[in-house]
């Protein structure tokens, strides 16, 4: 009979546990805030505004290859030959990060990382983490890879309000990420583990050692040649200041606050 209850009730918390997962085919749609763009007349952009999260999606087809190639190298040398997790010497090292000093390291895969900011909260429980596995596992049985690297790219953060790529390639280099140079690629590689500890804005010295690390990645994995190495890491950091600027600012507000009146 105690047998029996035992059993039962792992049964019924696994069930409720299992029930409690979020959908993989969700990604995209929650914890997915899209900036709003004011444009004038001539298409002239004139604001955007947002709640948290300030993000624009971009293709990954669109992108020059290097710039899911950094983002691959520093993160997830692997990606491309895993299932969604690594090797269990990595999980339990990325378990121990994570529970003891809260860090993507060690085993916790690029799309480990997707559903974690996607899907689930950050907080330090082996219940998250044993999430985030499930979780990386259904969907990499959901979607390929490129679609994965695809959401990875539009999901994750960058620093202040800036999430995904193109949101990040402007705030940092003023423009779309379709026209990043291998370079100013790894640099942004290298933002999404630590965004305010490798800010440009904030810390340019540790972004430098931060980005060469990620060409270091790139260069090793055959993803760029030795004489690019060797020219990029010559590169200084060079990133725009914060804007602030509002341009129009009595016409914006006006549409603003006539967009919250019609839409909340």
């Amino acid at each position: 009979g105690f047998t029996f209850s035992l059993l039962v009730l792992f049964v019924n918390n696994s069930y409720v546990f299992f029930k409690s997962l979020p959908s993989p085919k969700s990604i995209g749609k929650i914890n997915y805030s899209l900036s709003t763009h004011i444009f004038d007349r001539d298409g002239r952009l004139l604001y955007e505004f947002y709640r948290e999260q300030h993000r624009t999606t971009v293709k990954l087809q669109n992108l020059p290859s290097y710039v899911w190639q950094a983002a691959v190298a520093i993160e997830d040398k692997d990606f491309f030959k895993h299932s969604g997790i690594s090797p269990i010497g990595g999980m339990i090292r990325a378990l121990k990060e994570n529970i003891i000093n809260d860090r993507l390291q060690g085993g916790s895969t690029i799309t480990q990382q997707l559903v974690k900011s996607a899907l689930l909260t950050p907080e330090r429980t082996i219940q998250r983490k044993m999430k985030e596995i499930i979780l990386a596992l259904w969907t990499e049985r959901l979607f390929n890879k490129e679609e994965i690297l695809e959401m990875y790219l539009n999901q994750v953060p960058y620093g202040g309000s800036s999430y995904g790529i193109e949101e990040a390639s402007k705030t940092y280099f003023g423009k779309p990420s379709k026209a990043l140079k291998i370079h100013e690629a790894a640099l942004l590689a290298g933002l999404p583990q630590a965004p305010s500890l490798y800010s440009p804005q904030i810390n340019p010295r540790l972004t430098k050692v931060r980005r060469d690390e990620v060409l270091k990645k790139m260069f090793e994995q055959r993803y760029i040649s030795e004489n690019e190495y060797n020219n990029t890491v010559k590169t200084l950091v060079s990133v725009l200041p914060p804007r602030t600027a509002i341009k129009s600012p009595h016409f914006v507000f006006f549409v603003k606050n006539q967009l919250i009146q019609t839409y909340g």
